[in-house]
């Protein structure tokens, strides 16, 4: 089992990577979570409003996902941790994940600076290594869509050190996430829609 175990229908309209066999975990330790992804997945799509909008706090990307995940008993979550050496306790506090389930959390990078994935994957490193998380997923846009951005005259806004597929998986590839299983999704041009 591999990303083969991933729907064709998200297969076909994401690029997907994932380490150490998080989709089979997902798939069978997590089925109910896996559920709530697969079918954020085939719902979500990226209208041209979105883009061509200028950004606020959070984009509509980054809002859709959530609440879609918020609705099925997902929520961000920021973990309390700490140190203790001898009776020393120091408080260590993790990084908020946009939306956590079961062991399962998931981070959305739409347009973001790029050490973004670095702080994401070492949370996602840390709560592996702690036992708070069993796999983490990643959702940003593929580097394709840059295309798109700059046909609609937005292309500075989506910058080439900002968070997309090809800032992501070196990291992840050289070991970003440590020992963590890791799933990306990667929005592509097959999910761009334009308004009537």
């Amino acid at each position: 089992m591999g990303i083969e175990s991933v729907p064709k229908f998200i297969r076909e309209h994401y690029e997907v990577h994932e380490w150490k066999h998080a989709s089979a975990i997902l798939k069978e330790d997590f089925p109910n979570e896996w559920k709530d992804l697969t079918s954020l997945l085939r719902a979500f799509r990226l209208p041209k409003s979105w883009i061509i909008k200028p950004g606020g706090r959070k984009s509509q990307v980054s809002e859709y996902i959530d609440s879609y995940l918020y609705e099925r008993g997902w929520l961000e979550k920021e973990f309390a941790t700490k140190v203790v050496v001898d009776d020393q306790s120091m408080d260590s506090p993790t990084h908020k994940v946009d939306c956590f389930k079961n062991k399962v959390g998931v981070e959305i990078e739409w347009n973001n600076k790029d050490p973004f994935f670095d702080r994401d994957l070492n949370n996602f490193r840390l709560l592996f290594d702690l036992r708070a998380i069993s796999v983490g997923v990643i959702i940003t846009r593929c580097d394709e869509l840059q295309e798109i951005f700059v046909d609609l005259e937005r292309g500075s806004s989506y910058g080439a050190s900002t968070t997309h597929m090809g800032k992501l998986l070196p990291k992840i590839e050289g070991g970003g996430g440590g020992g963590c299983p890791i799933l990306v999704f990667g929005i592509s041009k097959k999910l761009y829609v334009e308004e009537a």
